[in-house]
């Protein structure tokens, strides 16, 4: 299975997404500059007009380019 996805109940697999808050959480930044990263294009943003979430794969993969550099 490819990284970033679990199975759901019916075997289907799918990203795991979390809100703003926990993406800044685990980035070590504040809930403002995942919004400024998104608005940037830096991120994706997943969710509806009143919950924005987060790919956890997608931030840890631009926290490990970063630290590479």
């Amino acid at each position: 299975m490819a990284a970033g996805f679990e199975r759901t109940a019916g075997g289907r697999a799918r990203t795991r997404r979390v809100p703003t808050e926990l993406a800044a959480l685990a980035m070590g930044v504040t809930p403002a500059t995942i919004r400024k990263w998104a608005s940037r294009g830096k991120i994706t943003r997943h969710g509806g007009p009143q919950r924005a979430e987060y790919d956890l794969d997608e931030l840890f993969a631009i926290a490990r380019r970063d630290a590479d550099e």
